[in-house]
């Protein structure tokens, strides 16, 4: 196959990998699903590949044959009053493309969404899909805070990734999936996150500004 399994992880000099299990679990049913082999001492490879007393981006990518490559970079995390600013990409994804709910090398749409607005334009670039559906952003999974303060978050029929974070919120009943349309995210708190990130606050720019 021409495409690999990816799972990228935040180290912690104190605490170690941040939902280990979880990204190990993810990776293991995306080999089953695409007929992948699956991963043989994943965690002895990534354990092997940190050190160090200052936080890590971990990135482990895995081939067809199930060979394991593991590199990392420092991992700066984004000052607290910072709030990421969000357009609307005019890529679309598919809601029935299953290949998509798996992380893969294969990021064709993302790239083109991320590709429509230059750094200092967004932050984060969020897809729709065919029915104006809100899915995800190019790295993160969205959520949209309820007045109770329960984190909505696009369902998976919608057509996007099972991020680790926003599995992690629903079983802990922080965060439940809706179908969310743009006028949805109007005059609501908005946060983008991942498991590398955790919760970015956001604010959706309006094309007009």
């Amino acid at each position: 196959m021409d495409f690999s399994l990816i799972e990228t992880m935040r180290w912690q000099p104190d605490e170690g990998f941040l939902r280990l299990d979880q990204h190990l679990r993810r990776l293991s049913r995306s080999a089953d699903a695409l007929g992948f082999r699956q991963p043989v001492d994943a965690k002895g490879k990534l354990s092997e590949s940190v050190s160090g007393d200052r936080p890590l981006r971990v990135r482990l990518v895995m081939t067809y044959r199930g060979k394991i490559d593991v590199t990392t970079t420092p991992f700066e995390p984004e000052p607290e009053e910072k709030i990421w600013r969000l357009r609307i990409a005019k890529t679309r994804l598919k809601s029935d493309d299953n290949l998509f709910r798996h992380k893969t090398s294969r990021r064709d749409p993302y790239e083109a969404a991320r590709a429509e607005y230059a750094k200092a334009e967004a932050d984060e670039v969020l897809l729709l899909n065919e029915r104006d559906e809100v899915c995800e952003g190019t790295i993160t999974n969205l959520f949209a805070e309820t007045a109770e303060g329960m984190l909505l978050t696009p369902p998976l029929a919608s057509g996007l990734l099972p991020g680790i974070l926003r599995a992690e919120l629903i079983r802990e009943r922080k965060a439940r999936s809706e179908v969310l349309k743009l006028q949805d995210l109007k005059y609501r708190k908005l946060f983008v996150g991942n498991s590398l990130r955790g919760l970015i606050p956001a604010e959706l720019i309006d094309e007009a500004d």
